[in-house]
């Protein structure tokens, strides 16, 4: 019975953890539509990705302590994307607006770190976290490159749910700041970190309530 209920708590915990990811890539999506607070919202949108990231891949990692594991989780948030994406058809846009698997090289790097240090938490947690972190952003704003441009999309395929208030108007980019990616990638560097521990701890308080 506690195998069976460690086993439900660590898919229940992934199945939560992928689907808000992708809820928050959506959004990162769509930051450019509804504000000239663009580079703002890129940022704390890429961060927020990148926290989820790293505290789902890092506790499904230490659960099956199989280096390879953090790359497949960052596959199912991929695809749990491309399915929610499919609801634009609802809305009347473009299929082509849909996200790249933008989390697969941060994936592929906390692996990659997990391996080459003999499966070392602590190296995990630091390395993974900081190369996580510095990556996501960067990834991030590949995405919005490679898919067709926002803005226009907006005004072309306009929202018949938007609020007045969040009716697309020109960006002011760097109002604020000239390096959203700069911002996010330093920010997420060093949060991600502590999410990493709370992946691992995640995952020892998982065995320890289940196996007492």
């Amino acid at each position: 019975v506690m195998v069976w209920l460690r086993r439900c708590t660590h898919y229940l915990f992934i199945v939560v953890v992928a689907v808000n990811s992708t809820l928050l890539t959506i959004n990162a999506g769509d930051y450019i539509f509804y504000t000239d607070w663009a580079w703002t919202s890129y940022v704390i949108f890429s961060i927020s990705q990148t926290l989820m990231l790293v505290v789902g891949a890092t506790y499904y990692l230490t659960f099956t302590g199989v280096p390879g594991t953090a790359t497949y989780y960052c596959l199912i948030m991929t695809v749990y994307t491309w399915v929610a994406k499919g609801a634009w058809f609802a809305l009347g846009y473009p299929y082509d607006f849909i996200v790249t698997p933008v989390w697969l090289p941060s994936g592929m790097l906390l692996d990659l770190v997990y391996w080459a240090t003999k499966k070392n938490k602590h190296s995990l947690i630091l390395f993974g976290g900081v190369l996580v972190g510095m990556s996501l952003p960067l990834f991030n704003m590949v995405n919005l490159i490679t898919v067709a441009d926002p803005l226009e999309t907006a005004f072309k395929y306009p929202r018949p749910t938007l609020p007045p208030y969040m009716t697309p108007i020109e960006p002011q980019v760097g109002k604020f700041y000239n390096s959203p990616v700069a911002l996010g990638a330093g920010a997420g560097a060093v949060l991600s970190v502590t999410m990493a521990a709370l992946g691992c701890k995640l995952n020892t308080w998982t065995y320890r309530r289940m196996a007492a």
